[in-house]
């Protein structure tokens, strides 16, 4: 996976592979502990790694069969779960990972319109008809678009198929549906990421849709579950045509549900939408147990508090080493950059110093319920010991010099 090569964080030196991981520790092949400060299963394990109540759960199915000749009526309750806390919502289908529901969701939408064109903000997976938004007419710019995400194998015939635009950037997209808008059979998007929405963003494109009859599609895959308990549309008050979760809804069990209205799903039955491994029981036990503690604990409330005083701790100690950082994301989804013209040396030299006092950090902390007050102090701790060693160097000048592995890569960018 791209998120979980070394390359990305500390070339040579991360350790790639794990032996055991709970709560938020994690320990290597060597038997080496630590805790994790960065993306705990890239946003997935969102409890914590190997949650005990999740755990029991998915014991129970595997010993009563998690697969069979007949259907599981877990993934009945869960659907029922999920419309009760999306009320707009009436129907449910299944897969095991974000990328096959998120092109699940577009072929139910070209099922239904019996349209074509796609426009999406922000990043929606790995399949045909997201990547083909990487071809270009001159095939030498082929993947100027998304920088990283290559669409070789991408047939070519998907050629402005899928046409992006800027979240918050009302302008460009009433323009985008001005000149396509006989030709679109959904808007995807993600409902926050970065930022929140501007006044009148999202309202705009839900109006929009709803009166050109295309198919309101948001990706809840990271925001899901996260700011609130269901999807972060909830919040805004926005209620899609359809809804994508995935990552935090089953705490590191494969599963991704599509939620719907019953007027648009119900095209799934027209066309072929099928697979055997999204019939197997563990991945709507685990999500029910998931939901249940997200409940009773009020997990995203502790999401929330994390993130804020990790951004925070950021802030105020960057501004005591005289560091000069930026900071965003969402509280739950927190990151920071380096502003200097050489970003991606202090990250991996940053990343370096963490991991040599036992911190899986880079510059991205993904909260989980298993980060406790005790956590943040330690790692706030030996983030001020990082940001005044990179603010000693910085001030020598040609920190490249204290570099202990090759310069970390850059990942692929997102139109958000």
């Amino acid at each position: 996976m791209l998120s979980k090569r070394p390359e990305m964080h500390l070339p040579d030196l991360w350790p790639a592979y794990y032996k055991k991981a709970k709560g938020c520790e994690i320990w290597d092949l060597d038997g080496k502990k630590y805790v994790d400060t960065s993306f705990m299963g890239i946003g997935s394990c969102v409890l914590g790694y190997a949650d005990r109540d999740v755990n029991l759960a998915v014991k129970r199915a595997v010993d009563e069969g998690n697969m069979s000749t007949l259907n599981v009526p877990e993934e009945i309750e869960l659907a029922k779960v999920l419309c009760k806390i999306h009320p707009w919502a009436q129907m449910v289908r299944y897969a095991r990972s974000g990328g096959e529901a998120m092109a699940i969701a577009v072929r139910i939408a070209r099922a239904k319109t019996g349209k074509d064109k796609i426009l999406f903000c922000g990043y929606h997976g790995w399949h045909d008809w997201y990547l083909s938004a990487n071809l270009a007419n001159d095939k030498s710019l082929d993947g100027h678009l998304l920088p990283g995400l290559e669409p070789k194998g991408v047939p070519r015939a998907l050629k402005g198929t899928a046409i992006p635009f800027k979240y918050n950037d009302r302008n460009t997209f009433l323009k985008l549906i001005k000149r396509y808008k006989n030709e679109i059979a959904a808007v995807v998007m993600e409902p926050v990421r970065e930022h929140f929405p501007e006044k009148g963003f999202l309202e705009t494109i839900r109006e929009t849709t709803r009166k050109l009859n295309i198919v309101f599609i948001i990706d809840e895959i990271s925001s899901g579950f996260r700011l609130n308990l269901g999807g972060a549309h909830l919040k805004f008050k926005i209620y899609p045509d359809m809804a994508v979760f995935s990552k935090a809804i089953s705490n590191g069990y494969p599963l991704s549900a599509i939620i719907g209205r019953g007027n648009i799903m119900g095209i799934a039955e027209e066309t072929f939408i099928s697979s055997t491994n999204w019939t197997e029981k563990i991945g709507p036990t685990a999500a029910l147990a998931t939901i249940k503690k997200f409940k009773e604990k009020n997990v995203s409330n502790h999401l929330i508090k994390i993130g804020k005083k990790v951004q925070s701790g950021w802030k105020l100690l960057a501004l005591k080493n005289n560091l000069d950082i930026e900071v965003g994301g969402l509280f739950p989804l927190s990151h920071f950059s380096f502003n200097y013209s050489n970003p991606l040396v202090l990250k991996t030299l940053f990343t370096n110093v963490m991991l040599q006092n036992g911190f899986l950090a880079t510059t991205s902390f993904y909260a989980s319920y298993a980060h406790k007050q005790q956590h943040i102090t330690r790692y706030l701790k030996e983030v001020d010991g990082a940001f005044s060693f990179l603010s000693k160097i910085i001030a020598q000048g040609h920190p490249e010099k204290y570099l202990k592995s090759p310069v970390c890569h850059s990942g692929f960018k997102r139109l958000t």
